[in-house]
């Protein structure tokens, strides 16, 4: 072969290879992320669900939503809209725009909007019924008479822009008698607001009820109970335990009245107990309905006597895994020869225990790979370590609705100075802000199909994946409470957090408290001078 052919073999072959050859270098994971959003015409903050990355910017009624403007965003720095963000939307339908630098994250901007309705007659029973879907206000009388019915109030759109009109008549509070007649059932109603009309119908239908209890929901020592009357009458409850000979009626201070519907709550009720309850509207009373409380819950080890070290050779607040209720970071922080949560003598004024329970932040180091650690405890399991990463389950079976979770708590906060990777729409500096400490409590209905955990703690939480990180607005959460500690507290202090219930008619299946002295743990973020002690929890029943 001559040379020059063999050069250019050569030559080929080089340049086939070449070809062939692969980038094996990964490109850095960046997520991108809508960290602040400003518009005109909002009546509050935004909300941002970062797990779900989505934004709901709450409209003032009188913001057109098909026109919202929105006026600056901040983005990952970097990041690349597949759509122009900043400008007027329409926000009827949410708004999705893909943000891009080395990997895709899809964003959703939608609005939430609620327009305060009203349409109330005299003697009206119970409340309106709104179909907003099929544009219909519905009121129910006791009067077989429909063709004298008086209106005491009617809005059907936002506030000072909105015109309506009956048969080219623009309506207003001083001609609202024109619609008396409604014994063909209905009267359309034209409603103008931002150059657009839509058509509402409003409806007045006879019934025969006078009083009428629309739901009761019996917890362990209150309830509530909800009911329908004729507006203008003196309505009320009264209750007694089963059995009893004496009702008990309850104060009208203590009755929530609007028009035709009422509501209280009771208090001092005894658990696990039946009792029979009536509504009144003036002399008409219903039948008689009965409701069981339930029980009271304790909370195991909830004084954080018990602990232990088992063959494993890691320090759990229990004493064997057959009454295992709360758990820790321990087992992740073992790789690295630490503990992280463990019993303490300090324990708060007047217990009864010998113990406290004491949370220390650190950062824990193994083979020369170093990664913070905040100090916690919670109910659920530590389910395992992958790499410097940690998966756990958190939540316990738990079907009552206690009303607050009391305990006590010391705090020393430490400055920032171990930063992982920086909470979504947040930038924090080392050296410059203060870690805090957070307790929180949720009851709800989680699966763990939903919710990648276990049947006995169905919620899964994995440090590599915010997207897993605790949404405390999610469907299944019934009802949730937190504190969020953002000083030191050197003495002990009593706490009392209030669970804020979604929903009262709901009975949950599972019970989550976590604590950390490092709020942002999840993020390998907080202080290494961080700790936290708690000592004798309680739940609360009224």
């Amino acid at each position: 072969m001559k040379p020059n052919n063999i050069y250019t073999s050569l030559l080929l072959a080089l340049l086939l290879t070449t070809g062939c050859i692969e980038n094996d270098v990964p490109y850095p994971i960046i997520e991108c992320a809508i960290d602040s959003i400003a518009a005109n015409g909002l009546a509050g903050a935004p909300a941002y669900d970062r797990i779900n990355r989505t934004i709901t910017l709450p409209l003032l009624e009188t913001t057109d939503i098909q026109a919202v403007n929105i006026t600056d965003v901040v983005m990952t720095e970097g990041a690349q809209p597949s759509d122009a963000i900043i400008g007027v939307h329409n926000l009827d339908t949410p708004m999705v725009v893909t943000l891009t630098l080395y990997q895709d994250y899809e964003w959703r901007i939608e609005a939430s909007q609620t327009i305060s309705r009203s349409f109330k007659v005299e003697s009206q029973m119970g409340i309106t019924t709104w179909d907003t879907e099929n544009k219909t206000a519905t009121v129910k009388v006791s009067t077989d008479d429909l063709s004298n019915i008086s209106i005491k109030t009617l809005k059907l759109g936002p506030a000072g822009i909105t015109k309506m009109k009956w048969q080219n008549t623009e309506l207003n509070d001083n001609n609202l008698s024109m619609l008396h007649d409604f014994s063909d059932g209905e009267r359309r109603i034209d409603v103008t607001c931002h150059g657009r009309t839509e058509t509402w119908w409003l409806r007045v239908e006879h019934t025969d009820d006078k009083v009428a209890f629309n739901q009761i929901d019996g917890w362990a020592k209150t309830a509530w109970l909800y009911a329908s009357g004729i507006s203008g009458t003196e309505m009320g409850f009264a209750y007694r335990i089963s059995g009893s000979s004496s009702w008990i009626t309850v104060s009208a201070d203590d009755i929530e009245i609007d028009d035709g519907a009422f509501q209280t709550r009771l208090r001092g009720l005894e658990p696990e107990s039946e009792y029979e309850v009536i509504a009144y509207s003036d002399n008409d009373t219903t039948d008689i309905e009965n409701f069981i409380t339930e029980r009271t819950i304790p909370l195991p080890n909830a004084g954080f006597e018990d602990w232990a070290t088992p063959d494993d050779g890691i320090l759990h607040p229990y004493l064997s895994e057959s009454d295992a209720f709360w758990d820790t970071g321990n087992k992740g922080a073992k790789v690295a020869g630490a503990t992280i949560s463990q019993g303490s003598p300090d324990k708060r004024p007047g217990s009864s225990g010998s113990t406290s329970a004491a949370l220390t932040s650190l950062k824990a180091s193994v083979f020369g790979i170093g990664k913070f650690a905040a100090g916690n405890i919670f109910i659920g399991t530590y389910a395992k370590t992958e790499g410097t990463n940690g998966k756990v389950n958190f939540g316990r079976p738990f079907t009552a609705r206690p009303i607050a979770l009391h305990g006590w708590v010391k705090y020393t906060q430490g400055t920032i100075d171990e930063i992982g990777k920086q909470p979504q729409g947040m930038t924090l500096q080392k050296g410059v802000d203060k870690d805090q400490g957070s307790i929180y409590i949720a009851v709800g209905t989680w699966t763990p199909e939903e919710y990648g955990g276990t049947a006995e703690s169905p919620v899964q939480i994995y440090t590599a994946d915010v997207s897993t990180f605790f949404n405390s607005n999610a469907p299944a959460v019934i009802g949730y409470g937190e504190r969020m500690i953002n000083k030191t507290i050197s003495d002990w202090t009593e706490f009392t957090i209030p669970l804020d219930y979604r929903r009262t008619d709901v009975v949950p299946t599972h019970l989550i408290i976590v604590c950390s002295a490092s709020r942002w743990g999840d993020y390998f973020t907080g202080s290494t001078q961080s700790r936290m002690w708690l000592d004798d929890f309680e739940l609360l029943w009224d």
